[in-house]
């Protein structure tokens, strides 16, 4: 049950908070004090304030016991569970916005995405581009810039590019004509994207790069590569890993089925045969449409550690159900999926991050901590970003989340300003 406090201390304080915030933050060195509230920090659900300066979270006993100052604010967090923010690593659109195809400029779709997935926890992003023509690359890649979150919404971590440098046969809903070998290596990536500036994820099948060559030179770029949309063997997996490749990109989907005599990409998540302290991710869309429950748990039981919720959201995310106009397509949208009208056919998820948690937490038996810890902490391993963003460390950046004992979405920090709050306007 919902706690009677914090329900009011919502209803009475995020209005005047919302509002607020960029005054109440914005002086330097003002020192914020979120206290009557739990927190998840190093693994563990504590009892604890949480201490904010400057847009960090600080640790409170050097200012106490060597600055020798107190709190300029203290808020009341109406014994509310706070978390580090969200982290979705693929995100296609929402809200009737497509990264890929945008019906207005791509700056505005952007901006609406960031803005509508603060509602659901999400305080940082890769906004996904499927496969396209050079062109379209060429026009949307130099106009998504990396951009600190705020009250105008999610941040912007970098692209996540799936494609064009997929299979074929596991191209899903990737357009045919538009996908590309390797032939040319390194060259065909830069010739196709025009940049690779802003650029964090690349997604690729492993058995267009036999040689690994490309792998090398975008991860030595800092690009994390998934390998993804493909029919490659474990054997094949195991060599793009030893290249650089870290990451899966939503397992299960857009692969070979796990078979007992070679597992493919799936058996990365058990492999004997990846290098000395190199740990695979994969991400998984736990929205019970894409992904069964039973497969949810045999990868997490696989392989906690790695697993990454993504939402993979299309742009009828957030819509109400009915029937609209998505790119070429007629969508029929439920409250549960989206399908090519008249058929039952997916076209693409609605999940929520938010809604992804309580999905995985209900599905596998996992602890609270690691089901959160699968939107948090495990994506910001991926991009190696865990001194700023993921957790609640003392340093890194106040992007936080209040959840209800339902976990639902109560209220979204980022930088230590509320930006969302249920029932606000704003």
């Amino acid at each position: 049950m919902i706690c009677q406090n914090f329900e009011l201390f919502l209803h009475i304080f995020c209005h005047t908070l919302i509002e607020s915030a960029s005054s109440i933050m914005s002086p330097p060195g003002k020192l914020i004090q979120f206290h009557n509230c739990t927190i998840l920090r190093d693994g563990h659900i504590m009892r604890e304030d949480l201490w904010v300066r400057d847009s960090k979270i600080v640790n409170p006993e050097p200012v106490f016991y060597d600055e020798k100052v107190i709190a300029d604010l203290k808020i009341d967090c109406g014994n509310a569970l706070i978390v580090p923010g969200f982290i979705d690593l693929q995100i296609n659109g929402g809200f009737g916005f497509d990264f890929s195809t945008p019906k207005e400029d791509i700056a505005t779709s952007i901006n609406m995405v960031a803005k509508g997935i603060l509602q659901h926890g999400v305080t940082s992003f890769c906004p996904t581009l499927i496969t396209s023509t050079p062109d379209k690359y060429r026009e949307i890649i130099p106009k998504i810039k990396i951009q600190n979150g705020g009250k105008h919404g999610a941040g912007v971590l970098g692209i996540h590019v799936e494609g064009p440098f997929i299979n074929k046969e596991k191209r899903g809903a990737h357009p045919i004509q538009h996908v590309k070998s390797l032939k040319n290596g390194i060259d065909d990536v830069i010739n196709t994207y025009g940049t690779l500036y802003n650029i964090r994820i690349i997604t690729l099948a492993p058995e267009l790069d036999v040689k690994g060559s490309v792998i090398e030179e975008l991860v030595r770029q800092g690009i994390t590569v998934s390998l993804g949309h493909s029919t490659c063997s474990l054997s094949d997996g195991e060599k793009a890993v030893a290249h650089g490749a870290s990451f899966i990109t939503h397992l299960f989907n857009a692969m070979l089925p796990f078979h007992h005599r070679d597992p493919g990409l799936v058996g990365l998540l058990a492999s004997e045969k990846l290098p000395p302290n190199k740990k695979i991710f994969y991400g998984i869309i736990a929205d019970g449409i894409h992904t069964h429950p039973a497969a949810l748990r045999i990868a997490y039981n696989a392989n906690p550690k790695g697993l990454v919720l993504v939402t993979d959201a299309m742009s009828a995310m957030g819509l109400q159900p009915g029937t609209y106009n998505i790119g070429d397509q007629k969508v029929d949208v439920t409250n549960t999926c989206a399908v090519v009208s008249g058929t039952q056919t997916l076209s693409g998820s609605i999940a929520t991050m938010d809604s992804c948690i309580r999905f995985l937490l209900k599905s596998v038996g996992c602890s609270l901590v690691e089901a959160i810890e699968c939107a948090t902490l495990h994506p910001a391993q991926v991009l190696g970003i865990t001194k700023s963003k993921g957790t609640l460390n003392f340093g890194t950046d106040a992007d936080f989340v209040f959840l209800n004992s339902n976990l639902e979405v109560k209220a979204t920090y980022i930088n230590g300003s509320c930006v969302w709050c249920k029932d606000s306007d704003a």
